[in-house]
């Protein structure tokens, strides 16, 4: 994840840089696959139907203290839906009774009043419910009628009772004019945070794999949401903005900081490397509905290994495996323009899973990187060979 605004703001008020990740890494726990939506792009590829050898509540709380004692900091439920899970609050109140950081990632389309009471109740630090676009854009991506409506009431709801909520919104070349729209309902709606997802080609999202934002809309995507966090911090507003599932977007803006701030270019560089790009098998990891353990959310198809059958502090630093050894190796053992490249301390090989879904190997050069050679630096590398 690049939090923009953070790096906005050292533009305004420098700090010094300081390396290192949590001894634990972010872990996003896919509680349940059934879903009350059916979004095109799922890469859980849920259905409102139950399924099968979930864990049980049980199950859950021995894994969480299991977490906790290797010093996993940040724990945020998801799904499918969430919500639909029975035992939800349960789960969460033991969470918060642990000290973990605990987001919930929902559609917010079940969240009435009632609901958001329990919600509050339970204390969650930040609930994110994602939206595609206004009115019947939303409406067609989550192939639901009404649904925005309805996930549009969850965030007033939650916002009122004092609880940080931000919009998710994943780009494509279907949505991509939804994004202003939805920046101002940001702002309308005194939301905290705007999180913007690249596509990823995983679960059912591998179908619409043309629907990827093409280059050239993902810089003007980017210039757009340069424009308005910078905006933003500028006026010294505390709302966050950060993007996902392509690490290519901090290089970006280290082009923007060299165009408008240049005196800064060389501090921003500092901490972006030390925050070290894209963290997949590192300091994010992924627990699906079955107790099997990922690299990421869109790493379903590659299996670690089960909490049922061994800890998952026992999986995760169990470097026998070869994907996630290579995903913590500094630098990657990335090939093509990424294994070339004079950023990769930046982004680290951007996002493996889309390399593997397109290629087959996980180490190849990311299609999605929109950034030029000349960008790059692999020109002045040629040049000089």
């Amino acid at each position: 994840m690049f939090r923009l605004s953070r790096y906005m703001r050292e533009l305004l008020h420098p700090t010094p840089v300081r390396r290192g990740r949590p001894s634990g890494p972010v872990v996003i726990w896919n509680l349940i696959r059934r879903c009350n939506l059916n979004c095109i792009h799922c890469y859980s590829l849920s259905a409102d139907v139950d399924f099968p050898g979930e864990l049980g509540t049980d199950e859950v709380f021995r894994v969480m203290d299991d977490l906790r004692a290797f010093g996993v900091p940040v724990l945020i439920l998801s799904g499918g839906e969430p919500l639909l899970r029975p035992d939800i609050f349960e789960i969460s109140r033991r969470a918060r009774g642990l000290g973990f950081y605990l987001g919930l990632s929902t559609n917010g389309a079940l969240i009435d009043a009632a609901m958001a009471d329990r919600i509050a109740e339970v204390g969650y630090y930040y609930v994110g419910i994602s939206l595609d676009g206004i009115g019947a854009v939303h409406d067609a991506f989550r192939r639901v009628p009404g649904c925005f409506d309805a996930s549009l009431a969850a965030l007033r709801l939650l916002r009122d009772r004092g609880i940080k909520v931000g919009i998710r919104f994943t780009v494509t070349e279907r949505n991509v004019d939804s994004l202003e729209p939805l920046l101002d309902l940001m702002e309308e709606e005194r939301i905290d945070k705007f999180y913007l997802s690249h596509f990823v080609y995983a679960g059912r999202g591998r179908r619409y794999r043309a629907d990827d934002a093409a280059h050239r809309t993902t810089r003007r995507v980017m210039d757009l949401l340069f424009e308005r966090c910078w905006r933003h911090v500028s006026q010294g507003r505390p709302s966050e903005f950060v993007t996902g599932n392509n690490d290519a977007d901090a290089v970006y803006f280290l082009q923007w900081v060299r165009r408008h701030f240049p005196g800064r270019e060389a501090h921003i560089r500092a901490h972006l490397e030390a925050w070290g790009g894209n963290a997949s098998g590192v300091a994010v990891a992924n627990i699906d509905n079955l107790g099997n353990v990922h690299p990421d959310t869109f790493w379903w198809h590659y299996d670690l290994g089960n909490v049922r059958r061994r800890p998952f502090s026992e999986i995760w630093q169990d470097l026998s495996d070869p994907v996630l050894a290579g995903l913590r190796r500094r630098p990657r053992p990335v090939k093509g323009r990424c294994g070339r490249c004079p950023m990769l301390a930046i982004c680290n090989g951007n996002t493996r899973i889309r390399a593997f879904e397109q290629t087959g190997d996980p180490w190849a050069e990311d299609p999605a990187c929109y950034l030029t050679d000349a960008e790059l630096g692999l020109l002045e590398e040629t040049a000089g060979a």
